[in-house]
C-alpha cells in the first residue's frame, strides 16, 4: 500500500502468522521508509538538547535514546530514536511521514557549529525482532551484536551495517541500517536462517500489545507527551522546546490521558467515540491475547485501571475495560525503547 511516498508491505503470509512468529521465533520487517538525520560538529549535542525532550547528554558513545520533538505549546511533532555514534556525531531516526518536517526543524534551530545532514537516502533499514532474532543475525555477523539500547558498526553477511539494539515490538532484536545496495542480500540471508517476513499489519498489532504509540494515532501536535503517558521521556527543567508547557501539564494534570483497553467482545477501531467522552486512537485484534485491544484518550477521572467504558462501534455499543501498560508483558521489555513506524 502507499505510505509516506513508499510502497509498503501490509502482509506476506498473513498478519496473524507473522505476529505470532515474532512472539515465538523471529520476524523481519523492511522499514526502509524510516528517515535518518545526522547531526555533527561541536554544536551537535546542544542542538539535540534544544529540540529533544529527553536528556541526550546522558547518552554515551554507542548509546541509543528515545525522545520527542515538541512545539513550544508541548504539541508533539514526532517521536524519534537518537544514536550517539562519536563524541560529536549523532544519527536520529524519524518517522517517515514526518521526516521532511523534522529535517527542517533541526536545520531551523541549528547554530553555525553544527551540520545537519539528511541521511535518509543513504540507508535501507531492516528490523529483526523476536526471541531468536539475535541468534539469526549473529550467525551472519562478524562480531557480537550490540546490546539492547546500544549501537555499533558490524559486518552483516559481508556488508557494512549500523546495528542497533532497538525495535518496535516489545521483543528483543536488532535494527540494521545498511547501504541500499546491500539490503536485498542481507534480507534474503536473514530469511534463509528462519525469520519470517512481516508487514505493517503485524507491526501494528505487535506494538499495540505493548502499548507503543504511533505518530498520527496516539501522538500529534494536538497532544502533549504528558497526556500520552510519555513524561518519562521528558527531562525536568528548561532548555528544550516545549519544556514550560510540559512542566505545566505535569504539574497541573491534563484533561485526558492515554490508556489501554481490552474489549469484552468485538473490535474497536481508531476514531471510534467513547460514550461520555473519549476517543479511540488504536483498535485492533491481539493474536497473542485473542481479544480486541487498543488505546484510548479518556477524561482523566474515568481512566483508572478496571473502569468499564462503552465504545460506539458503527452505531453499536461495545463494552471494554481500561487496563494497564503493557497489555502483553514480554521479556526483556524496557520503557526507554520504542518504535518507529510511520
Amino acid at each position: 500500500m502507499p505510505f509516506a511516498g513508499w510502497e509498503m508491505p501490509v502482509q506476506y503470509d498473513g498478519p496473524i502468522a507473522e505476529h505470532l512468529a515474532v512472539r515465538a521465533t523471529a520476524g523481519a520487517f523492511d522499514v526502509s521508509h524510516m528517515g535518518e538525520i545526522e547531526t555533527r560538529g561541536p554544536g551537535a549535542l546542544a542542538l539535540l538538547e534544544r529540540v529533544c525532550t529527553n536528556d541526550v547528554g546522558r547518552v554515551a558513545i554507542g548509546g541509543a535514546q528515545y525522545s520527542l520533538l515538541c512545539r513550544e505549546d508541548g504539541g508533539v511533532l514526532d517521536d524519534v530514536i537518537t544514536y550517539r555514534l562519536t563524541a560529536d556525531r549523532y544519527l536520529t531516526v524519524t518517522n517517515a511521514a514526518n521526516h521532511e518536517r523534522d529535517l527542517a526543524w533541526f536545520a531551523d534551530h541549528a547554530g553555525a557549529d553544527v551540520e545537519v545532514v539528511d541521511r535518509a537516502p543513504d540507508h535501507a533499514m531492516i528490523a529483526v525482532q523476536g526471541p531468536l532474532a539475535r541468534e539469526i543475525v549473529q550467525a551472519i555477523a562478524d562480531a557480537p551484536l550490540p546490546a539492547r539500547l546500544t549501537v555499533g558498526r558490524r559486518t552483516i553477511n559481508g556488508a557494512q551495517a549500523l546495528v542497533a539494539g532497538t525495535g518496535y515490538t516489545g521483543e528483543d532484536g536488532v535494527e540494521l541500517l545498511l547501504d541500499p545496495v546491500d539490503a536485498e542480500a542481507v534480507w534474503n540471508a536473514i530469511l534463509r536462517r528462519g525469520a519470517l517476513p512481516a508487514g505493517l499489519a503485524a507491526r501494528d498489532t505487535l506494538r499495540a500489545e505493548v502499548c507503543y504509540p504511533l505518530y498520527g494515532n496516539e501522538l500529534s501536535t494536538e497532544r502533549t507527551p504528558i497526556e500520552a503517558g510519555l513524561g518519562w521521556a521528558c527531562r525536568s527543567g528548561e532548555g528544550y522546546i516545549g519544556a514550560q508547557a510540559i512542566a505545566d501539564a505535569r504539574a497541573g494534570g491534563t484533561a485526558e490521558v492515554l490508556v489501554p483497553f481490552v474489549m469484552e467482545r468485538g473490535l474497536a477501531r481508531g476514531g471510534n467515540a467513547v460514550l461520555d467522552g473519549g476517543i479511540v486512537t488504536t483498535g485492533t485484534f491481539s493474536p497473542s491475547l485473542e481479544a480486541g485491544i487498543g488505546m484510548v484518550y479518556l477524561p482523566a477521572a474515568r481512566a483508572s485501571a478496571g473502569a468499564v467504558i462503552e465504545i460506539d462501534v458503527r452505531g453499536r455499543r461495545r463494552r471494554a475495560r481500561v487496563a494497564t501498560r503493557p497489555l502483553l508483558s514480554t521479556e526483556p521489555l524496557q520503557s526507554d525503547e520504542r518504535k518507529a513506524d510511520g
